[in-house]
């Protein structure tokens, strides 16, 4: 396995559309990192642009210590896994997943090992005869997947692999790539539109907007410390509730105004408020659904950031209970338990924690109490 370092890597088209621009990353050694962000904001460009199945315009392509900017697909010693999964129908399992080795001339007597010990770890070995249309879509990944381990690869590029399943079959063969790259530790780039698949399995996330990267990190540190409004929005299920707000200053210390509460901020926020001379400016409050309680209790400890709303809808969802309303201007979700009594029509006491706000700037739309 090898490290992948991106350096100042830009893409642009002959109409002038610049699909990545001055991208910048390095990939350690064993590391998953998933790409994440809207269709058509470059991600699987520069998936593509690692695998040389796009040129580079600018910067520099590595990995491990070979700079391959400029090299063949052939030379970069890696395995790709696209959603179509481009496995040949006129060849069975066994003859799939041995391709590749036989292209390298690799003895067939290696070649019987090696697919071999690979359908093992893949549950593969009873499927080894048959042919890809009698197989389900969890099987044909799994083959796909098998002719990329037996070339035992630097780096695995996976662009959106698991986009063709189903819900359940999706959750089940996450839980199968995750445990057998643990297994490999092989250095994985994971592009995909599914964001608890992308946290699920990401060591670290990308976040790109419009060819650019917003913001890289930890999924727990992407969610918890996003760097401004739009990976606030982005992270998340259901996302960030987003509300204006005006900032007053009174004495070191600060309180946003919306709709008709006026909520004192906790004293580390507060500062960042202050030293960023916010007094009277229009900000936007983020709050998540979690942090929105109708428990008797917030609402009693935190009086000033309490409220009432009428519900619009009623959503149960797997293990929660989603609540729209609307407040301040804006339509909301707070996500509560499946116990609470609360249906569509009926007025609820809301109160948020004020622990857990958020304040970003509104004209710039970056982070200011991180």
């Amino acid at each position: 396995m090898a490290g992948v370092s991106l350096k100042h890597i830009c893409k642009s088209y002959p109409n002038g559309f610049e699909a990545v621009k001055d991208f910048n990353l390095e990939i350690e050694e064993g590391e998953v990192v998933a790409f994440v962000g809207p269709s058509g904001c470059g991600k699987s460009t520069v998936l593509r642009m690692i695998a040389g199945l796009e040129t580079v315009n600018a910067g520099e392509v590595r990995i491990g210590d070979a700079i391959v900017t400029d090299a063949d697909p052939k030379e970069r010693d890696i395995a790709m896994l696209f959603k179509n999964y481009a496995i040949y129908p006129h060849m069975n399992v066994y003859e799939n997943m041995a391709l590749g080795l036989k292209l390298r001339n690799v003895p067939k007597e290696r070649i019987d090992q090696i697919v071999r010990d690979a359908a093992k770890s893949l549950d593969l070995e009873m499927l080894l005869d048959r042919k890809p249309k009698v197989l389900t879509a969890g099987q044909r990944l799994r083959v796909a997947m098998g002719r990329a381990i037996v070339l035992n690869p630097k780096v695995f590029l996976m662009d959106e692999p698991l986009s063709n399943l189903d819900a359940k079959l999706r959750s089940q063969v996450r839980i199968e790539i995750a445990k057998l790259q643990k297994r490999l530790g092989t250095t994985t780039v994971y592009v995909t539109n599914d964001l608890n698949e992308a946290m699920a399995l990401g060591t670290r996330l990308v976040v790109m907007n419009a060819g650019t990267t917003e913001q890289i990190g930890t999924p727990q540190k992407l969610y918890s410390e996003p760097c401004n409004k739009f990976v606030a929005g982005f992270i998340g299920t259901p996302q960030m509730n987003f509300l204006d707000a005006t900032c007053e200053v009174e004495a070191q210390k600060a309180y946003l105004h919306v709709g008709d509460r006026k909520i004192q901020l906790p004293e580390g926020k507060a500062k960042k408020l202050v030293d960023g001379n916010y007094n009277g400016k229009q900000v936007i409050l983020g709050i998540r659904p979690e942090d929105i309680h109708e428990e008797p209790e917030f609402s009693i400890t935190k009086k000033e950031a309490s409220f009432e709303a009428k519900i619009t809808l009623y959503e149960m969802m797997d293990v929660d209970v989603l609540l729209h309303f609307e407040y301040g201007g804006a339509n909301m979700i707070a996500q509560v338990s499946p116990k609470t009594e609360a249906r569509t029509g009926d007025i609820v006491r809301f109160a948020m924690d004020v622990e857990k706000i958020h304040v970003f700037d509104k004209e710039t739309g970056k982070t200011i109490t991180n």
